[in-house]
């Protein structure tokens, strides 16, 4: 009987791996695709935003054959048009090109413009509720996913002095959510789904891997440019192409030519802008490194594990208290759930006023207790500037938050080019319970609140 029985294991046996032998062989498990993988992905808000660093990316590309991307959250549909009547879409047409033929003069090809609105104002909130700001984070995402950088440059995601262009900022928060999310399977989970026959129509899941890039860096058009020093690594604009034998803030020059619609700098403001070293903010590396070392320090070829970032949490502060809202209080709670709060050190909360100028300012006032709390909000301003309303008594349900819009005229003898601290005291049941403060920039030149 064990024989018998041995006979007929044996013959199992034999005919498993016969058919073993007889099925085919699957195919092979296609990778990513290779075409479109890139070493630096730069994520700006317009047409001509990657000039902040093209005499670096140009050197990049020719010395060290690194692979270059760009996203654009918008096609630059606002603005005016230094060479014709174009306007509107027509002129978001005309800057496209634009922005292709520029790349192209330094070695990119490869661009994508999501479509958000030309947003022309100072409140990074503004351009995220006209882009679309889940939106825009999906395509975002989904861009991380299909290039994998390694590294990503991008604006710095604070309110500062200087252009502090709505959208420019936009695109700092967006790079820097994409950055934390694009690794996570779960965000925008559609991406990373399987299709079920690639080569079908009509199919869903669009075959995506997560991807965890590396490093994420940080560049700023704020006039003042000292909070760079021991935060990032810069680079000169004088050395010389080996291939063209000119310094790469000629080729920069070149590259800007190109965006004849713009129209902003005569030849000597172009010269200056393009032989100013490019300056980078390291916002966090998750392969080690020095903020100063170079750009790609500690990268090596490879995926990384997703990496998860802190997540927003509530902040600790005291039962009643009061802080600037707006596009401030969002600034401090995005860099604590993304681990870059080390953004919020460089520089006080800052804003650009004219003489004569109403400046909107946001306040917060909270009421964290079982009760109603009355706070009395002082303003404590330079002489000179007026507040609307002046001192006022509040009303705070409890576990509420009451949002106070102030507006400040500043006088029509602000000394140009001066700093003023515009203050706010408050106080509750006869005790100071906080204040806040403001730099104001008495400057013309900015954009509208």
């Amino acid at each position: 009987m064990n024989t018998i029985l041995c006979r007929c294991v044996v013959a199992v046996w034999l005919l498993t791996i016969t058919a073993w032998a007889q099925a085919p062989q699957a195919p092979a498990n296609l990778a990513p695709d290779a075409r479109y993988k890139v070493d630096i992905l730069v994520i700006v808000g317009h047409p001509d935003d990657d000039t902040e660093a093209t005499t670096y990316l140009a050197k990049e590309i020719e010395q060290h054959h690194v692979r270059v991307a760009l996203v654009y959250g918008t096609r630059g549909n606002s603005g005016g048009n230094a060479v014709g009547y174009e306007q509107s879409k027509a002129l978001a047409d005309e800057r496209e090109m634009e922005a292709r033929h520029s790349l192209a003069t330094y070695g990119i090809t490869n661009a994508w413009f999501l479509h958000g609105p030309d947003t022309p104002s100072e409140d990074v909130l503004h351009s995220l509720e006209t882009w679309g700001h889940g939106e825009s984070l999906e395509e975002v995402v989904r861009l991380v996913r299909l290039t994998r950088p390694e590294v990503i440059l991008t604006w710095l995601p604070n309110y500062d002095d200087g252009e502090n262009h709505s959208d420019h900022q936009a695109a700092g928060v967006l790079a820097t959510e994409a950055f934390d999310l694009a690794g996570n399977p779960l965000a925008f989970s559609e991406q990373v789904a399987a299709p079920r026959d690639h080569f079908n129509v009509s199919n869903y899941g669009e075959g995506l891997r997560p991807w965890q890039p590396k490093k994420i860096y940080y560049f700023s058009d704020a006039i003042h440019s000292e909070f760079y020093k021991g935060n990032g690594p810069e680079y000169p604009s004088s050395d010389i192409s080996p291939s063209r034998h000119v310094p790469y803030s000629k080729i920069g020059e070149l590259a800007w030519g190109s965006y004849q619609t713009q129209g902003d700098y005569t030849p000597e403001q172009l010269k200056e802008v393009m032989e100013t070293p490019v300056r980078f903010i390291l916002g966090k590396s998750l392969v080690g490194g020095t903020p100063t070392g170079d750009v790609f320090e500690g990268v090596r070829p490879g995926a990384i594990p997703y990496h998860r970032a802190s997540g927003y949490q509530p902040a600790a502060r005291p039962p009643v208290s009061i802080e600037l809202g707006g596009p401030w209080a969002f600034y401090r709670q995005l860099w604590q759930a993304h681990d870059i709060e080390h953004i919020g050190k460089l520089y006080a909360p800052e804003t650009g006023v004219a003489p004569e100028e109403k400046l909107w300012v946001p306040i917060l006032i909270h009421n964290d207790t079982d009760s109603i709390q009355q706070v009395t909000l002082n303003p404590a301003l330079p002489a000179g500037w007026t507040a609307k309303p002046a001192a006022q008594i509040y009303s705070i349900a409890a576990h509420d938050t009451y949002p106070v819009s102030v507006w400040v005229l500043a006088p029509a003898s602000a000394p140009k080019d001066a700093w003023v601290n515009l203050m706010w005291n408050a106080q509750s049941e006869g005790r100071d319970i906080g204040s806040v403060t403001l730099r104001g920039h008495v400057d013309r030149e900015h954009m509208p609140q």
